[in-house]
């Protein structure tokens, strides 16, 4: 497996990390068994970044994942390296109620997550969005704190502006940023993608695929059920979701006349855009898994790169990536 640092103050982890949300919440049923099967194929194909949060179905990814890793073998236990997002408020009825960036809630939510991953630290620890009512400064800090007990070895931020991850990085040592990036959610490359790797921050890519949406595996008259995050995404519905799909059949032709699958070139142009991008993949199967992984043996020259860009140029989605009141809880 190939790998790929965290920043230039973060560890090394393999060039794909497993995003482990879908296997909790927000796409639908998964299969608890076929969940913990494939963060153990994960592990065995030399994968280490494993990430989560810890309000991904009120901490029922959490147990998952610690359950997973008490389950598999010593060796690929230890050579795994978790990634937690904190600070998403919820209720029973499973509703989001802001973000709690404050230092002792920061302590509360890593002493949690601790116990249910059945873990002595965290490798990468980060609060999910930022906290209007607490500057980042004393959200880093108290990081930095749990850095110093020995709780988190590192410290990462997700889904800030550069103006932000400025003053993070002012504060302690930042690791890596976690942000959404995919041939159709380009946002990063103006601003954000600067400022990081002038501070020397890494970046951990997830919706590579678009939730799906530019997997190949995507169909116009696919149902989605309530809960599913997608029912209610911009890009998913009516005519969006349409143009969008004609997309990912551009994308299709340059992906046969390479021999590949759509979900192979799409996680492949994003691990072309930099060493210092590990894109995280969120299967939740172990086909799709393999699929995913084929996509390190995929080699794309400048031929090939500008076919993809022809297929999708940037700005080309329809849709916001998030509905309007999600949107408004991501700083740029």
């Amino acid at each position: 497996m190939q790998t790929r640092s965290l920043g230039t103050t973060g560890p090394q982890v393999s060039a794909l990390g497993l995003g482990c949300m879908g296997m909790s919440a927000l796409y639908g049923e998964a299969d608890r068994a076929e969940s913990i099967a494939t963060v153990h194929a994960a592990l065995e194909a030399g994968v280490t970044l494993l990430d989560t949060g810890d309000f991904y179905a009120m901490g029922h990814n959490e147990l998952l994942i610690g359950e997973a890793l008490r389950t598999a073998p010593a060796a690929r236990r230890e050579q795994a390296l978790v990634s937690v997002k904190f600070g998403a408020l919820r209720d029973p009825d499973g509703g989001w109620s802001g973000y709690d960036g404050r230092p002792a809630a920061v302590k509360n939510f890593a002493a949690y997550s601790l116990q249910r991953l059945g873990v002595d630290h965290i490798d990468v620890y980060r609060l999910a969005r930022l906290d209007p009512d607490v500057p980042i400064e004393e959200t880093v800090g108290a990081i930095a704190e749990l850095v110093e007990k020995g709780y988190v070895r590192h410290i990462g931020l997700s889904e800030v502006g550069a103006r932000t991850i400025r003053r993070a990085a002012a504060t302690a040592p930042i690791a890596d940023l976690q942000i959404e990036y995919s041939l159709i959610s380009r946002g990063i490359e103006d601003e954000i993608l600067p400022a990081t790797r002038e501070l020397g921050i890494g970046i951990t890519a997830y919706g590579v695929l678009s939730r799906g949406l530019i997997s190949g595996h995507f169909a116009q008259d696919r149902q989605l059920a309530p809960n599913d995050f997608r029912a209610h995404s911009p890009r998913f519905q009516g005519e969006n979701l349409r143009h969008n799909l004609s997309l990912v059949e551009a994308l299709r032709k340059v992906a046969e006349g390479k021999g590949v699958t759509v979900a192979q070139i799409a996680i492949a142009w994003v691990l072309s855009r930099g060493e210092d991008i590990v894109p995280l993949v969120g299967a939740r199967r172990r086909d799709r898994l393999a699929e995913a992984l084929g996509a390190l043996d995929v080699t794309l020259d400048e031929a090939d790169l500008a076919a993809v860009e022809e297929a999708v140029p940037p700005g080309a989605a329809a849709g916001e990536r998030y509905a309007a009141a999600q949107l408004a809880q991501v700083e740029r």
